[in-house]
């Protein structure tokens, strides 16, 4: 009596085959569900607020002197030799990033509409003043740094909007772009949005994510709140210090 039906095995093509559909299909409807907007909005929100925190640390070079922030910026167009080549590290920080900026931005404004249709007609009792200050600076302080993020790039990246530009001097471009008064308000508005931004979105991404616990909701709420002050404030030193003179 033969121990086999006859049938044959089926291939591990055919199951990758069987099996792709049903795993699109699967991340489909994640990405339709207004919770796996809600994850995908949260894990893009914390990798950017990861790279922000990093991109002030080394701003913070400035006060180190030319040299030690010249140095900085060249080592990071140097990661990963000789293994990658030139910039390539550098390149592949920033199509990460603009992957996750792309499907942040997206998901939040595919939310917004959801919830515009989901509410037709307004409410006789509004939300608190509270909750509704938070939307609107989500949604309104969102829309700003997306704007401002494409200025930053053409102002110390490209150097379009930087008359004094010099490429491979970004000590000279922040001195003399932070020279001039109406730059520096640009910035530190942008920079009073990023830390309500991190400030209301931080703890919105711990719920999204399930980490908040009752026990855990306040120091949650305290360190999305410090991580907004010091990142903002990290930030603002750079451009006070050159408008003052503290820094030349």
């Amino acid at each position: 009596m033969s121990l086999t039906s006859g049938r044959r095995a089926p291939t591990v093509g055919q199951v990758v085959n069987t099996l792709a559909p049903h795993r699109r299909s699967a991340v489909r409807r994640f990405w339709a569900s207004t919770i796996g907007k809600k994850a995908v909005m949260a894990v893009s929100g914390l990798l950017l607020l990861a790279f922000v925190f990093a991109h002030m640390v080394g701003n913070l070079k400035t006060f180190l002197g030319a040299d030690d922030l010249n140095h900085y910026a060249g080592w990071l167009r140097t990661i990963g030799e000789p293994v990658l080549g030139r910039e390539w590290f550098l390149w592949l920080q920033r199509t990460v990033l603009l992957a996750a900026l792309v499907l942040h931005v997206t998901a939040a404004v595919q939310l917004a509409r959801r919830d515009r249709r989901a509410r037709p007609v307004r409410y006789v009792h509004r939300p608190p003043a509270r909750a509704n200050f938070a939307v609107r600076t989500m949604r309104w302080g969102g829309a700003t740094l997306a704007l401002f993020v494409v200025w930053h790039i053409l102002d110390f990246t490209v150097g379009t909007v930087n008359r004094d530009f010099v490429p491979g001097d970004p000590y000279h471009n922040l001195v003399a772009d932070f020279q001039v008064w109406w730059v520096n308000l640009i910035y530190l508005v942008a920079l009073a949005m990023l830390g309500l931004h991190i400030h209301h979105g931080f703890a919105s991404a711990a719920r999204t994510l399930g980490v908040t616990r009752p026990r855990r909701e306040r120091a949650i709420r305290i360190f999305g709140s410090t991580t907004a002050v010091v990142v903002a404030g990290g930030y603002a030193l750079v451009p006070v210090a050159i408008m003052t003179g503290l820094v030349h």
